[in-house]
């Protein structure tokens, strides 16, 4: 759980505009289903603003503040976990130049007396009900927990202390805290309104000036708040070595599957006397970002150390592309591993012991190849293919992100399936994410935006974890994702299907400039398996290949990846009107040259989804889903463009203010050590495709600066 991550500086700035409380009310309600109450309000609306008051006074605006802060990473299947720190203040040790951290425990107390006189264990406080503990000792099971292997900086070297602040109290009101008898230790001292000068001075002790974002990525990326991208943790996810941590949910969903692996699946070394033909299905359900393809790849890895068959299967050529470009596989080496939902209409033989279906709302009525004869395609459910093909599966699904009227894909097909095969079915649902930087505040909007959820969506307020603008111009829109491509970011742009998609032209592979908006052309992303002219790389590489850029990307190609920065263009198919989204279906006209066409009538050209045999209800369905995956794929910042203007200044009036300080994420505002670029940045000039130093491949990041 995590309610603010600023900058005191920052803090202070969003507290000035009134967007703070009503944040942090937001964030409340949704981790702990109720509203805050009026103390917890007060207390963040005065004890919050003057410890950051009192940083910036010491000069140290730049540390970290973390409000609502977990003290292990492991919080949720700890039940007898300490509670939630109320601030955790990040920095830079300015001797050691290790993290920094201080725990800090809020009061609002402005007296207190003993409960018992041998002791200031117990407090009275005026006002409140039952003795209270001195808050020194509240924070000493927190700064136990902090500081283990199970805390968020996972055994590193770091200094960390702890202070109880209690801002509108004097010495003289609270001298029990401070007694010769109270609570001593690293955690456990006492600032009032008469030490502020000392607390100044312990400020400027235990921070640097500088260092503290990075400081505060490393932790909150251990932490899963800001987690690595998907595609980092594909990366280097060879096996049991991940640096996609998996925590609380995701993690009792991992060894669950691995525990009855080992139940139901023989022994590899020791083949059973006695075959066991139980069958299992694991359904794992979960909204964007929860991390089901992080499971599945760290499952994977697990099963496969074991000695065990496993496959790892997608609907999606532009996610196994992505993963076999990074993984650096030959085609027959991945094709060992990964492979399509499509492959296995001829069951192996034997079975594998375990497959793993990714994406499993794209999958099919039945499997068809363009490889194949249709007198080879399958005759039966994909579904039951899958079923047939191992002795344990695993499907990932998110109904939600269905974006074809052929994707049949849902819990109800699944359990209809494992009810035919005699198999068990185990679910989870998954529902905190981790993608677009934590920020669950962030997909909310988006959801409400788009009308896949109920209710109207409130003008976007700033949570330090997520970044929106609108651009007026696509020239604009490009421009800002360039820059911080340029600068290290990862950053790609994508649009609806709203205009034609040519292949390409003539023996030099050229691409047509098909996305036209006013003078501003650019072509899609190459529909071709090969490289086609100026390098351009094939889709399924496009996502992550240094002259995609070049190119614009649609919801086939980015479903199930990220970027830092994502320009997300909004075309024709899906309008606002007088209050309310409008579907449109689009219409295309001969160009004068041969085999390229173009816009007649704006609107969807979606070939999947525009036809009129898909009705109105359902067209309007895949037009939302299809706006969700592309709104959610950045992990840093969102840049929207609507071609339509009405569309446009709704956009604006819900995106609210760009500017505010130290909230937009440039990557040239980020400290170097916070900066890890996810793939090479694009070449500032055309030319040729480069060739590949012999030997060299992605390296890998310095695990600690994401």
């Amino acid at each position: 759980m995590l309610l603010l991550k600023l900058s005191a500086h920052d803090l202070l700035t969003l507290d000035s505009r009134d967007r703070m409380v009503p944040h942090l009310a937001a964030r409340w309600r949704h981790f702990r289903g109720t509203d805050a109450s009026e103390t917890e309000r007060f207390a963040w609306a005065e004890s919050l603003v003057s410890l950051a008051d009192d940083l910036v006074a010491a000069g140290r605006g730049n540390v970290e503040m973390v409000v609502e802060c977990a003290a292990t990473l492991d919080e949720e299947i700890c039940p007898g976990a300490p509670r939630l720190i109320d601030v955790v203040l990040v920095g830079q040790h300015p001797e050691r130049r290790v993290p920094s951290v201080q725990l800090v425990e809020l009061k609002r107390w402005s007296t207190v007396t003993r409960v018992e006189q041998e002791t200031a264990d117990l407090l009275h406080v005026p006002g409140m009900k039952g003795p209270k503990k001195h808050p020194t000792l509240q924070l000493a099971a927190s700064y136990e927990a902090f500081t283990s292997g199970r805390g968020p900086f996972q055994g590193e070297d770091f200094e960390c202390g702890g202070f109880a602040y209690l801002h509108v109290a004097t010495d003289e009101s609270v001298r029990t805290l401070m007694d010769i008898d109270a609570p001593a230790g690293a955690y456990a001292r006492v600032y009032t309104r008469d030490r502020r000068e000392q607390l100044l001075a312990d400020l400027r002790k235990h921070f640097a000036p500088d260092g503290s974002a990075s400081m505060a990525e490393r932790m909150l990326r251990n932490m899963g708040l800001r987690n690595t991208p998907l595609l980092d943790a594909m990366i280097w996810s060879r096996g049991t070595d991940t640096v996609f941590t998996l925590r609380g949910r995701q993690k009792q969903v991992a060894d669950q599957v691995l525990e009855t692996a080992s139940k139901v699946l023989p022994d590899p070394r020791r083949p059973a006397l006695v075959p066991d033909e139980r069958r299992v299905v694991f359904l794992v359900t979960g909204g964007a970002g929860t991390g089901k393809s992080a499971i599945g790849l760290q499952i994977k890895g697990e099963l496969e150390a074991q000695g065990r068959s496993v496959m790892y299967a997608s609907g999606s050529r532009a996610f196994n592309g992505a993963l076999q470009e990074h993984v650096g596989f030959g085609d027959r080496q991945f094709r060992e591993s990964f492979t399509y939902f499509s492959n296995f209409i001829t069951p192996p033989d034997p079975p594998l012991d375990v497959l793993i279906c990714d994406e499993a709302h794209r999958l099919r009525d039945r499997s068809t190849s363009q490889f194949r004869s249709r007198e080879e395609w399958g005759t039966g459910p994909q579904v039951d293919e899958l079923l047939a093909a191992s002795r344990l599966t695993v499907f990932f699904l998110d109904e939600g992100q269905s974006v074809r009227p052929n994707e049949v894909g849902t819990v109800e097909l699944i359990e209809d399936a494992a009810a035919r095969h005699r198999a068990v079915l185990v679910r989870y649902k998954l529902r905190e994410q981790f993608r677009c930087g934590g920020s669950d505040a962030y997909v909310r909007w988006v959801r409400t935006l788009l009308g896949v959820t109920d209710g109207e969506p409130d003008v976007w307020r700033p949570d330090g974890l997520m970044h929106i603008e609108v651009a007026d111009t696509p020239e604009e829109l490009e421009q800002i994702i360039r820059t911080e491509a340029l600068a290290g970011a990862s950053a790609r742009m994508v649009a609806g299907y709203c205009w034609p998609w040519t292949k390409p032209l003539g023996e030099e592979r050229r691409l047509e400039a098909d996305v036209r908006i006013g003078a501003w052309h650019r072509p899609w992303n190459a529909d071709s398996d090969s490289f086609c002219e100026n390098g351009a790389p094939p889709s399924r590489i496009w996502s992550v290949h240094e002259n995609g850029l070049d190119q614009i990307g649609c919801v086939y190609t980015a479903q199930g990846l990220e970027w830092d920065w994502c320009g997300v263009i909004m075309g024709d198919d899906m309008v606002r009107r007088d209050g309310a989204w409008v579907f449109r279906r689009g219409k295309g006209r001969k160009a004068d040259v041969p085999g390229v066409k173009r816009v007649a009538k704006p609107g969807s050209f979606d070939p999947k989804v525009k036809p009129r045999s898909v009705d109105d209800e359902e067209f309007a369905k895949l037009i939302r889903h299809a706006y969700h995956v592309l709104l959610t794929r950045a992990s840093r910042a969102t840049v929207l463009y609507s071609t339509d203007e009405e569309t446009r200044n709704y956009l604006k009036e819900l995106a609210g203010e760009v500017e505010i300080h130290g909230l937009r994420p440039t990557w040239e505002n980020l400290p170097v050590e916070a900066r890890s670029p996810r793939f090479a940045r694009p070449k500032r000039g055309r030319g040729k495709r480069g060739k590949q130093r012999k030997g060299a491949g992605p390296q890998r990041p310095d695990p600690t600066l994401f």
